[in-house]
């Protein structure tokens, strides 16, 4: 099944230049055809093409419902963004993939990038929805610092991976909980300081494995784990 992406469904759709020309030229479809559509919030909608045009595609929804979400649990992953941004977009894609709800780019002391194409990221994500055939789109949080982000209030299991020496829980074998956090330091790991804060805003530290690894692979490690435990 190919899965198109429409923001705010009506009862006529019209793709985008890009879109039409995939889906006329590409995918070699007609009037007469039909196309799926979700709106990244659970939507499914069946639209039959109208007019195939290669600039403007144009289709009449004629069917919709609701679709569950394909995994029973709220994942929220602050991760810290990586020098090389390949890396970070690789996260995006596969956590999506795998399951994720909420994603938040926190800045922390070691941190080497500040900067996030939030564009760029959030159509990284959009793609690996559609990809998977998934119809929850993973929502993207503005940047934040560390410690501005602790001082929100957070429900379910919140946990801490770092690199330090130390008792540590491990991730795979704590209770599942309705809603998880965790947090994911940069290259340089989280400071004592930081630490410290997250240790007294009740996050645990968590451990993901026995190796040592690189930020983005701490991540998606995060996200596999809590979705084997479902």
């Amino acid at each position: 099944m190919q899965l198109f992406f429409i923001e705010n469904p009506e009862s006529e759709i019209v793709l985008s230049k890009e879109e039409s020309k995939h889906a006329t030229k590409v995918l070699r479809k007609k009037e007469g055809d039909i196309l799926n559509f979700t709106d990244g919030k659970g939507g499914f909608y069946r639209a039959e093409i109208t007019v195939a045009d290669t600039k403007k595609c144009r289709l009449q929804i004629i069917s919709s419902k609701q679709k569950p979400k394909q995994h029973n649990y709220h994942l929220h992953i602050a991760i810290a963004p990586t020098k090389n941004m390949d890396r970070y977009e690789w996260f995006l894609e596969k956590a999506t993939e795998i399951g994720i709800d909420e994603i938040t780019p926190i800045i922390c002391d070691h941190s080497e990038r500040k900067v996030l194409k939030t564009e760029r990221c959030n159509r990284i994500l959009l793609s690996a929805m559609k990809q998977s055939l998934k119809f929850h789109l993973p929502k993207l949080n503005e940047t934040i610092t560390l410690k501005d982000f602790l001082k929100q209030d957070f429900e379910g299991n919140k946990y801490i991976a770092h690199c330090e020496d130390g008792e540590k829980t491990e991730l795979r074998k704590e209770e599942k909980a309705n809603k998880t956090t965790v947090l994911i330091g940069p290259e340089g790991d989280f400071s004592p300081a930081e630490i410290e804060i997250a240790l007294q805003s009740q996050f645990k530290t968590a451990s993901l494995g026995t190796s040592r690894l690189r930020t983005e692979t701490a991540g998606l490690v995060a996200v596999h784990t809590i979705n084997l435990k479902y």
